[in-house]
């Protein structure tokens, strides 16, 4: 008889924790905010063992300290933040065990705290600690029993760790939970940004039939390289390619800066200097954590083939001529956001480039360091490769095979693919066949523009002028040592101009023409510093042993021809130099 009725009361109890553990689970499952639903739970179990108040205490995210989330009782601490280790709940998630406490005043762990700032009396104390397997999570403290002595039994933590354990798995599921929904948020967020950023760049093979293309791959779903080309109401076409430092979402923001000033201000501003010199300034005064971004801008004239160019901290673009040879444009200028220029009326250093059927590469570093199929980088030469081997098929095609060159790997891409291509072969063409060039063929040969290009008074800025120099001599035909020359004769005629003309003033401007007439390379060297007397500008005897005149010997001994030309109208000199083609 006595076992039938215990084995009754086994049943009853076991029942109602059944019924518990569901209501409880239900609870959890129906609503998605966590706080409610702890509290709920924490009166349920409160008022199921028979306690006079309750709590449940959660770790923070660093592990170092217990947040009271959810009270009931006569005591509200909701909010209440006690360290990592302290008191007995403290000890329960430490240790990851149950605790019972049957006279407080007897344990040294107690903290007595909160019975001071009440005036509640704690009694006894049973804690269970939240966790799942391993993950310490927090803690469910419950306080007096409300009948008979106020003293919790076993039974009382036995049932409290099995209330706790399924506490602990809810708040489990409940975040990971919130963390799929906060990645979903995340993802849909990017791709909306990822759209966003592809309505920015140019469709795909728009414009091929002016010559100028561009392909952008990105090694995520966004990209902090771009590249954008658009037509100018004179026929001419804009274009530009550019690389923002760092990756994700923050180098995104800043490329759809940069493309979207370069495209607003481009349309109005036909100098890729002064342009490049707005954009800094803009960027230098909104960039934050240091960044920058690399950038090369241009305008390219089909009527001429010319490509008025400016560099910005970007990869060297890659001239080939018809023939196939390369020559390398270094950039001049710092990278956009590095360093406020003196002020946004002085352009960035410009080069006009004749492409005379060529062609003009302009590519990112995720094009020369990405991988190929066997692993290795693809480099300078791996490109030159592709584009030889590719040099008679359209432009857009050139891009696609660069692409299919460059394996992703199980990561992806080692870097966003970036390249643009300014083709003058079917523009030339085009030239060749206008009826007004043939009329007038039998006429002498007029000058033909190959380059331009403005540059600061100032030492550094030379190595501008002597890779345009380079590349225009051996365009035209001349040896690599008859071409290094000419840049020896061209240096020596600037630096004469800073350390005389200027005085060595820094805050003046050097133009030079190069200029191809018929069987002559010519130089036009401008500088706008008060007139010189020419008379004085003479080569001195060899045998005349001093400081001086050497520079201006050299000159004539390389250089065919060398005068002076009258002062124009503003104000300033010109200097003229030529060199016969052998």
């Amino acid at each position: 008889m006595d076992s039938q009725v215990l084995d009754a009361d086994s049943t009853v109890k076991i029942s109602g924790h059944l019924d518990l553990l569901a209501e409880m689970a239900a609870s959890f499952a129906s609503t998605q905010d966590l706080n409610a639903t702890l509290k709920s739970a924490v009166e349920m179990i409160t008022t199921y063992v028979g306690a006079e108040g309750g709590a449940l205490f959660m770790l923070d995210q660093a592990g170092q300290k217990l947040r009271c989330h959810a009270s009931v009782g006569e005591t509200e601490i909701t909010g209440l933040i006690i360290g990592a280790e302290q008191g007995i709940v403290g000890r329960s998630v430490q240790t990851d065990t149950g605790v019972i406490v049957r006279d407080v005043a007897n344990d040294p762990d107690f903290y007595a705290g909160v019975d001071e700032q009440t005036g509640f009396t704690t009694k006894s104390i049973v804690c269970a600690p939240m966790s799942v397997r391993g993950e310490k999570i927090g803690a469910i403290e419950l306080i007096n029993k409300d009948h008979g002595d106020g003293l919790f039994a076993n039974d009382d933590l036995t049932l409290l760790a099995t209330l706790s354990a399924s506490a602990a798995m809810a708040v489990i599921n409940a975040r990971m939970a919130e963390a799929l929904v906060e990645q979903e948020r995340v993802k849909r967020e990017i791709e909306l940004a990822a759209e966003i950023q592809r309505s920015l760049l140019p469709a795909a093979g728009s414009h091929a039939d002016s010559g100028v293309v561009g392909l952008n791959v990105p090694a995520r779903t966004v990209s902090g390289d771009f590249f954008d080309y658009f037509m100018l109401e004179d026929g001419r076409i804009g274009f530009s390619l550019g690389d923002v430092s760092g990756k994700g979402m923050n180098a995104a923001l800043m490329m759809a800066k940069t493309i979207s000033l370069y495209r607003c201000l481009g349309k109005a501003i036909h100098s890729p200097g002064r342009l490049l010199s707005l954009i800094n300034t803009e960027v230098c005064e909104t960039a934050t954590r240091g960044m920058f971004v690399t950038l090369v801008g241009g305008i390219y004239d089909p009527t001429t083939g010319i490509v008025r160019l400016a560099n910005a901290g970007h990869e060297p673009p890659l001239f080939r001529t018809a023939d196939g040879v390369y020559t390398s444009l270094e950039a001049e200028a710092p990278p956009i956001g590095i360093m406020m220029n003196p002020g946004s009326e002085e352009p960035f250093p410009e080069m006009d480039i004749q492409l005379d059927g060529g062609a003009l590469y302009v590519v990112t570093d995720g094009v020369t360091e990405g991988y190929k199929a066997d692993k290795t980088e693809l480099g300078l030469e791996g490109l030159k490769d592709i584009l030889n081997e590719k040099a008679d098929s359209a432009p857009l095609e050139r891009l696609v095979m660069l692409a299919a060159v460059l394996e992703p790997g199980p990561e992806g891409l080692r870097d966003d693919l970036t390249a643009i291509i300014v083709d003058d072969a079917a523009a030339k063409k085009t030239r060749a066949q206008d009826p007004k060039a043939k009329a007038v063929s039998h006429e002498p040969m007029k000058p033909v523009k190959l380059m331009r290009m403005r540059v600061p008074s100032t030492a550094t800025s030379l190595k501008l002028v002597r890779s345009g120099v380079l590349a225009s001599s051996q365009q035209a035909g001349f040896s690599d040592i008859a071409a290094h020359d000419i840049v020896l004769a061209l240096d020596e005629a600037l630096q004469n101009v800073i350390r005389h003309a200027y005085d060595g003033r820094d805050d003046g401007s050097i133009v030079i023409d190069i200029e191809r007439h018929g069987p002559k390379l010519v130089f036009f060297v401008r500088d706008y510093a008060p007139p010189i007397n020419v008379d004085k500008v003479r080569p001195r005897d060899l045998d005349d042993v001093k400081p001086g005149g050497l520079g201006t010997h050299l000159i004539r001994e390389i250089m065919d021809e060398v005068e002076f030309l009258p002062p124009p109208a503003d104000g300033g000199n010109i200097l003229r130099l030529a060199k016969v083609i052998a």
